[in-house]
């Protein structure tokens, strides 16, 4: 299957390429822990993808004998990304070999907090490799390919895949979800109820700081997990069933599975060998509040969790106001400095 991104198509012979595009963040509903191979899913998960929470990325390729590359976040010199970056194009380099022929300086600057749990490595991949296609277009004359886009992306960082294209993404093979692969991600909101068209989603930034454990090392530990089978299976049957509440516009079943996802997500964390936890205090303290208040006012705001501190408050855009209240008058205590950030579902990369 792998095969079929393998880049045939003769390419032109041009000095520089330059590239620039922006890939928002996702949000899973159903949760992805866990791979085998090279990126490759345990499970299938569902996700939105996000607006605002964004990396911008411009791309310089000059023609060169050897390959190399240099990264810039925010126009200052990152070394340290140097080992994922490397990585990513030697697993590329067999789909798209023209890069072998270039020396690359990616300039790349996020719209939110790096490494704090509002998974910036899957919209920085996103970004880069839709300069990439960019690049293969402009030097095969053929227009882009989303599905090679998302599998690049995916070799960057698995969940970077779900931030190409669409709303609502699917990624891994799922019985019930027509023309999905665990090689990328594929766009399924055609069917998207209305109230889910525009849903917002307010993250509350508990902690801003790196996590002190990366989901690198997170996902491996699911290799031989207590838990893992149950919840493979579990992941396959919330899959089916949340789609039917994105469908058909059952905000109730959606907030039920969306919560049990997010705690479900933490618990692997917590059971796993060695054993970590990555909410906070102030975390908990959120979704006590969050709970209490929709149990006394019915308004349907509820929370999901990314492998961080960070709560994902979602809600349709027509309680916006109400939400925003609850948030300056008992949530932004929780948060560091008070910081939080607004923002609605998207549709993935684009040009800059």
């Amino acid at each position: 299957m792998e095969n079929q991104f393998i880049l045939h198509t003769p390419v032109s012979d041009k000095e520089q390429l330059i590239a620039s595009w922006q890939a928002p963040s996702n949000i899973a509903l159903v949760k992805y822990w866990g791979k085998h191979g090279v990126q490759l899913p345990a499970n299938p998960s569902i996700s939105f993808t996000l607006n605002g929470c964004k990396t911008i990325t411009k791309v310089t390729a000059t023609k060169a004998n050897d390959h190399s590359f240099e990264v810039l976040l925010d126009q200052v010199s990152k070394p340290s990304f140097a080992p994922k970056i490397a990585s990513y194009f030697k697993r590329i380099a067999r789909y798209s070999p023209w890069i072998n022929s270039y020396q690359f300086t990616i300039e790349t600057s996020n719209t939110f907090p790096h490494s704090s749990g509002i998974a910036s490595s899957a919209s920085s991949m996103a970004a880069l490799s839709s300069c990439l296609m960019d690049m293969e277009g402009q030097l095969t004359g053929k227009p882009v390919d989303v599905h090679k886009t998302s599998f690049l992306a995916r070799l960057g960082s698995g969940s970077a895949c779900r931030s190409i294209d669409g709303k609502l993404v699917v990624w891994g093979e799922h019985k019930d979800t027509q023309g999905s692969s665990d090689l990328y991600g594929v766009d399924v909101s055609e069917k998207l109820h209305p109230i889910f068209q525009d849903f917002q989603d307010t993250i509350l930034l508990v902690d801003k700081g790196e996590k002190t454990v990366s989901s690198t090392v997170g996902h491996e530990l699911m290799n031989g997990h207590a838990f893992a089978k149950a919840r493979f299976h579990q992941a396959h049957n919330n899959l089916t069933a949340i789609k039917e509440c994105l469908y058909t516009g059952d905000l109730e079943g959606f907030i039920k599975i969306t919560e049990s996802e997010a705690l479900t997500l933490h618990s692997m964390m917590m059971t796993s060998h060695p054993y970590f936890i990555l909410m906070k205090p102030n975390t908990l303290s959120i979704i006590e509040e969050l709970w209490k208040y929709r149990k006394e006012t019915g308004v349907p705001v509820c929370f999901t969790l990314d492998a961080g501190a960070n709560v994902h408050m979602l809600y349709p855009a027509a309680h916006k106001e109400a939400v925003e209240h609850l948030i300056k008058s008992k949530l932004a205590v929780y948060c560091q400095n008070e910081q939080y950030i607004c923002d609605v579902i998207g549709s993935g990369a684009t040009t800059v």
